[in-house]
C-alpha cells in the first residue's frame, strides 16, 4: 500500500492514521472526571500505554492496551473506539473493552474493602467536651475529681 506524500493528511478511512491524545480519551471514556485530572495521572505515572508510561499527549490508537491506576483499583482496557466529545456513560462504555482478570480484581478489592470496619461516628478526634473530660481525669492523679 503506497505511502501518502508528505504534507497531506492521512486518510480518515484509514483506521491505523486515527489517533487521539491520551488524556482527551481518558476524559472521553469517563475514566476522569475533568482533562486535567487526566493530565494529572498520567504525569504521575499511573497510565501505561502498551505496558510503557505514557505523557498526557501520547498518541493513542485503536487497539492499544492501557493500564489506568486510580485510588486502590488497576482497570487493565484496551481501546475499541476513539471519541473527541464526552458523551452519556453508556456511550462512553463502547470505548473500551476491560480484561476479565481486571474486572475479578476489582470486583476482589471492593469485597475486601466493604469487610474491612469502618470508623464509627464519635470514635475519631475528641469533641471539646471529651478533651475537657480528659484534662480533668489527667489532673487529679489520685483518681477521679469528686
Amino acid at each position: 500500500m503506497p505511502t501518502p506524500s508528505r504534507g497531506l493528511p492521512p486518510s480518515p478511512d484509514d483506521p491505523a492514521s486515527q489517533v487521539e491524545r491520551l488524556d482527551k480519551w481518558l476524559w472521553a471514556a469517563r475514566f476522569f472526571k475533568t482533562r486535567s485530572l487526566a493530565i494529572e495521572a498520567a504525569n504521575g505515572g499511573k497510565i501505561h500505554v502498551n505496558g510503557l508510561r505514557a505523557k498526557p499527549g501520547r498518541d493513542i490508537r485503536v487497539g492499544d492496551r492501557l493500564e489506568i491506576r486510580k485510588e486502590s483499583f488497576l482497570f487493565q482496557v484496551t481501546v475499541l473506539t476513539l471519541s473527541l466529545h464526552r458523551g452519556p456513560a453508556t456511550v462512553a462504555r463502547n470505548l473500551y473493552e476491560e480484561s476479565p482478570e481486571s474486572l475479578a480484581e476489582r470486583a476482589r478489592i471492593v469485597e475486601i474493602q466493604r469487610a474491612e470496619p469502618r470508623m464509627i461516628p464519635g470514635a475519631g478526634r475528641p469533641t471539646k467536651k471529651d478533651r475537657r473530660a480528659i484534662v480533668r481525669f489527667l489532673s487529679h492523679p489520685g483518681g477521679p475529681p469528686e
